[in-house]
């Protein structure tokens, strides 16, 4: 490769993780890796990613109920922070009172005022992975999974506003479009109104 003056696009720009220690609030994991059959926003778990936008690391997150997997809140922002997640319950799709699990990792972005207040307020159950274990989690990283090579891969986005509007955008495909193996083959919506005609 230095021959011929080759550079790996594996070594291009890559993410380094900033360790800032996690959440250590004595709340369990009750979720417990059960993903599957469950009900409508019975469980909603979220995380936070890296894109990279005018050559500089931003951050996406997103709300996902586990009954289909449908994306219900999202968020776009320059910061790692409570905030992107707090955003996030600002653009989220239903009542937040009809959550009952909210489930996510043990990262401090998690661990703020104001996200206990949205908790506690709307009495929805907490639910932490177990410390150092990314699989009590795997619902929403298997989402950015399919978010990076959908959607972000490569991309530089021009500024937050673009990158926000996009991702947007995608979500709409996501939800309204997009085939899942784990539905049979049915899309989020689509899965949601079959089973609504099923229960009348």
């Amino acid at each position: 490769m230095e021959k011929y003056s080759l550079v790996s696009s594996y070594t291009v720009a890559q993410y380094k993780v900033h360790r800032k220690g996690c959440n250590e609030d004595n709340i369990p994991n009750t979720v417990n890796r059960e993903f599957k059959d469950r009900e409508k926003l019975e469980v909603v778990v979220s995380d936070l990613t890296y894109v990279r936008v005018n050559k500089k690391w931003s951050y996406i997150c997103t709300l996902l109920d586990l009954y289909n997997r449908e994306i219900i809140g999202f968020s776009a922002g320059p910061k790692k922070d409570a905030n992107l997640l707090y955003q996030a319950f600002l653009n989220y799709k239903y009542p937040l009172t009809d959550i009952k699990i909210f489930h996510t990792d043990r990262g401090n972005e998690f661990k703020n005022k104001t996200i206990d207040e949205v908790i506690n307020i709307f009495e929805i159950e907490r639910s932490l992975s177990n410390k150092g274990c990314p699989y009590d989690n795997a619902a929403a990283e298997s989402l950015f999974n399919t978010i990076k090579t959908e959607f972000a891969k490569e991309r530089d986005f021009d500024n937050i506003n673009i990158l926000r509007l996009e991702f947007g955008g995608y979500i709409n495909w996501y939800n309204n479009h997009r085939l899942h193996g784990s539905l049979n083959y049915l899309t989020p919506m689509e899965y949601k109104e079959k089973m609504r005609l099923e229960v009348q």
